[in-house]
């Protein structure tokens, strides 16, 4: 099977979020089980291409449609991690990804339009016949109905579109004029059982037009396509998901254990794994060997070397993921005796300013630990190195954070919502037959519901350490690998073809 994924992040070299780990980690599960898979994303100026291998023009002057006239485009290809990847450099006089950043931009929308458009026009141009075009999130979206109503009656047409959203709350909201700006009849479009916007008639929702006229739409985890469809977590969009819900489905993200695993882990200082082999019960070799971890954490963050937890946070500072739990974590476990480590980006100015100042309240206790700008060295070394993570989103359409944190046998503490409800299970009280106890889960987004679980955190940590001890080996054994949503990914992809 031939599939394209069209994507606007591939971890490691450009890396906003999970989507690229989830593009990552999905299509080298593809790979290995015999699929070929060939991703695009755009060229950003800023991305990481020591990541790339053998990195070379594939096609010197892909001409693409924008606002009237036709502009040029260097398409590059390279290989990461054993993936092929053509990489869009448009030549356009906007430099559309020339800006230091991937996202943030006032003209995102016209920069991921017009990337999308060129995309679909090299696979046109060149020749390309795949099974399966995966489009992700609103900035891709637009691919589906740009594929059906324009690419098909030119003979591009060998495809099925899946389209997965990643997180609803983007959703790509624009004009009718911007998809005139990429060769499609925008008025065309602005009606109800199209790409018109469920609340603003005047509007077009680029993700609405992926739910649409794709052959098949996935979300990111069961939980979370349950709460889509409500009005709460739909924002605005969960009539149209209950309309489509016969291709609508949940799979939940997996993991790639071989960028994600404290066994092969070329950032931490040693590796280990959950298969111990003790002499006698005081000889345990992943406690000892994750203790070393931990104390070369403190050595690189100049933290003090004390009987304490350390907390782990790492997270995008946004909204979605409970900032003010988070600050308030940070002030709990100053005041009760625990080390907290924050390694957050912060995308949005008034919140990186407040954290920024929060980073210097703390400027005296080296027990507080913030770092807030993205190091992935550093974050492979907290998940190896801390005793727990703590993830208190507001919603969370899967995590991945929590998944990665048992792997490297660091608890996780969690708000029960999306994927994190269907991955962590409270190990004092939420244990059901099917799934052991791996963390600690509170449900309530206030201070006082953080708190009990960080205390029976704590008091677990300092008094009951073969508890700990088992629920880190427990969790550690557990597969959250991509060998079965893969498979479940598969089973759409054959579906839908068999109907060709």
């Amino acid at each position: 099977m031939y599939i394209v994924n069209l994507a606007s992040e591939l971890a490691p070299v450009a890396k906003v979020g999970g989507l690229a780990d989830v593009l990552l980690g999905l299509s080298r599960e593809l790979s290995w089980k015999g699929h070929d898979v060939d991703i695009i994303i755009p060229k950003y100026d800023c991305m990481n291409s020591a990541e790339i291998r053998d990195l070379q023009i594939f096609h010197p002057d892909l001409m693409s449609f924008f606002e009237g006239g036709w502009y040029p485009n260097t398409i590059w290809m390279g290989w990461v991690e054993n993936l092929k990847v053509y990489f869009i450099e448009p030549h356009h006089p906007r430099y559309f990804f020339n800006r230091g950043c991937c996202y943030g931009c006032e003209d995102d929308i016209d920069r991921f339009l017009y990337f999308t458009r060129t995309a679909l026009e090299f696979m046109f141009k060149r020749g390309f016949r795949p099974d399966i075009i995966h489009l992700h999130d609103w900035q891709t979206a637009v691919g589906a109905p740009l594929y059906k109503d324009m690419y098909v009656p030119l003979g591009l047409n060998s495809a099925k579109i899946v389209f997965t959203i990643h997180n609803i709350e983007y959703q790509g909201k624009c004009t009718k004029d911007n998809l005139d700006s990429i060769g499609m009849h925008g008025i065309n479009y602005l009606v109800p059982n199209k790409l018109q916007d469920n609340q603003n008639d005047q509007s077009i929702n680029l993700l609405k037009g992926g739910i649409v006229y794709s052959d098949f739409v996935t979300t990111v985890s069961p939980s979370y396509a349950r709460e889509v469809q409500t009005p709460v977590q739909g924002k605005g969009l969960e009539k149209t998901l209950i309309q489509y819900s016969s291709k609508f489905t949940g799979i939940l993200n997996g993991v790639d254990y071989s960028y994600w695993n404290p066994e092969v882990d070329r950032y931490l200082p040693t590796q280990y794994s959950p298969r111990e082999k003790p002499l006698d019960k005081k000889d345990h070799k992943t406690l000892d060997a994750k203790g070393f971890v931990k104390k070369y954490l403190r050595e690189k963050l100049n933290m003090p070397e004390e009987h304490r937890p350390i907390i782990g946070c790492v997270c995008r500072l946004v909204p979605q993921k409970g900032i003010e739990l988070i600050k308030h974590a940070i002030k709990y476990s100053a005041e009760n005796n625990a080390q907290f480590v924050l390694l957050g980006l912060c995308p949005i100015p008034s919140i990186a300013k407040e954290f920024h100042e929060l980073k210097n309240s703390y400027a005296d206790d080296q027990n507080i630990n913030i770092t807030l700008h993205l190091q992935e060295d550093l974050s492979h070394i907290i998940f190896g190195g801390a005793d727990m993570i703590i993830v208190p989103s507001l919603f969370e359409p899967c995590g991945l954070t929590q998944l990665i944190a048992l792997k490297y046998g660091t608890i996780p503490l969690v708000r029960k919502t999306g994927g994190l409800g269907d991955t962590i299970y409270d190990i004092d009280n939420d244990v059901p037959a099917a799934h052991m106890g791996n963390g600690y889960v509170f449900e309530d987004p206030t201070n006082k519901a953080l708190e009990s679980a960080l205390s029976r955190a704590f008091d677990c940590w300092f008094h009951h350490l073969e508890k700990w001890r088992k629920m880190m080996i427990d969790g550690m054994a557990v597969d959250f690998s991509w060998n079965v949503p893969s498979n479940k990914y598969l089973e759409i992809y054959n579906n839908l073809l068999q109907k060709l």
